[in-house]
């Protein structure tokens, strides 16, 4: 019986969530119009600044087959330009986001401002204030693939109450 261990496994769950995404990204820069098992488009709502509001676009949800309670989920959010999304967490998610395209500024918890260009990537950790997400464009939109590692029925994202 062969040993595996932690450090071995979580490179390999690290590893087939990279695949994943890698696919799935490559599936949403596809010529198709529907995306694979998912529904349509969703849209968050406008902020009171009335700066142009992220859309997310499922790509895929599963049931994760070895992680009772745990579902992977896939989506590209489109920024246009100007766009900027509320302030939110994703609950106790587990989130990989790729810059598909564009240019994207994130603030995370009380850390510094980041921006990141195409190709480029970030993780929150379960629980990670989203206080910033913005398209660093006014005339170029942006796109991103994120991935979700979610407890089963939980909403992937929630906006912070206003003060």
């Amino acid at each position: 019986m062969r040993s595996i261990t932690v450090r071995g496994r979580n490179a390999g769950i690290a590893a087939g969530l990279l695949a994943v995404a890698t696919l799935t990204a490559a599936a949403a820069c596809s010529t198709s119009s529907q995306p694979a098992h998912a529904g349509g488009p969703t849209t968050a709502s406008a902020s009171a600044s009335a700066r142009p509001a992220e859309s997310l676009k499922p790509l895929l949800q599963q049931a994760l087959p070895d992680v009772k309670g745990k579902t992977f989920t896939s989506a590209v959010v489109e920024l246009p330009p100007n766009a900027s999304a509320a302030p939110h967490r994703h609950g106790r998610a587990f989130v990989y986001a790729y810059v598909l395209e564009g240019t994207v500024r994130s603030k995370l918890d009380d850390k510094a401002v980041t921006t990141y260009h195409q190709g480029e990537n970030w993780v929150e950790q379960p629980g990670t204030d989203h206080v910033l997400t913005e398209n660093a464009s006014q005339t170029e939109p942006a796109k991103l693939l994120v991935v979700f590692v979610s407890n089963t029925g939980d909403k992937l994202k929630v906006n912070d109450a206003k003060p």
